[in-house]
């Protein structure tokens, strides 16, 4: 296997190399990956070789749905919006995604097309990891086949829970839960709180309502002093204040 490996290596090391800082940060941010949970330092060091370094201008398509799928992407800073389109041409917002989350999972890459496209919301940074390597990697490393497969459930599991929300709970409900999701994966630490940056068309499709309920909430909320609506983004000043917010506000 590890004869099926050394070509890929030895084409990483052909355009950079890998210095031994490089290398340490890259294996501190896969062990915050669920990618990677359970290898060994050893193991760690190894497939960080094999990825390649990207940077992702703002609106810059990583993949796209239909295209056969070719690598996967760490994202080492920035943020990514992963959506989905409609058969009529409707775009939906399936996630966004930040620091140590990783984008084109899928279940069997070997012959699968992506199921959905991942844009860069800013200028981002990534590890990428061809699939044809990365199939090597998890018939010598299977945890790597099981995490792939822990990821795809929870994320699975996510999207059953956002579909009961939309069916059962009240749209103020539904922007709380989406906001605190928006926090653990996209937030930034700022001055006077953590602030996630999307705009208010993108909540109300997140949330599956209008863009008119959203600014309306938003509003009510600005006013009470716990988050600060702008333009692009939504500055949660209060974490702990929002969570009860949404069985205040019909």
């Amino acid at each position: 296997m590890a004869a099926a490996i050394l070509p890929a290596l030895r084409q990483v090391h052909s355009g950079s190399t890998v210095t031994a800082s490089n290398l340490a940060e890259r294996v501190v941010l896969m062990s915050s990956s669920a990618l990677f949970t359970g290898l060994s330092q050893s193991a760690s060091e190894r497939i960080a070789t094999l990825a390649r370094p990207r940077v992702f201008a703002r609106d810059e398509l990583l993949f796209m749905q239909g295209q056969p799928a070719r690598h996967l992407v760490l994202i080492r800073t920035g943020a990514v919006k992963i959506t989905q389109l409609s058969p009529n041409g409707s775009e939906v917002i399936l996630w966004m995604y930040g620091t140590g989350n990783v984008a084109g999972v899928l279940s069997e890459p070997s012959a699968n097309c992506y199921t959905s496209s991942a844009r860069a919301m800013e200028q981002s940074t990534a590890l990428v990891w061809d699939y044809a390597v990365l199939q090597s990697l998890m018939a010598e490393y299977p945890q790597i086949r099981r995490n792939i497969s822990q990821i795809l459930s929870n994320r699975l599991g996510e999207l059953e829970e956002r579909f009961r929300e939309v069916a059962t709970e009240k749209v103020a409900k539904r922007l709380v839960l989406a906001l605190l999701r928006l926090l653990k994966h996209i937030g930034k630490k700022v001055d006077g709180g953590i602030e996630v940056s999307l705009s208010r068309e993108e909540l109300a499709q997140m949330t599956g309502t209008t863009l008119f309920t959203i600014s309306r909430i938003l509003s009510q909320w600005g006013q009470l002093g716990f988050v600060l609506p702008k333009r692009e983004s939504v500055l949660v000043r209060d974490a702990r204040r929002l969570e009860l917010a949404g069985d205040e506000i019909g």
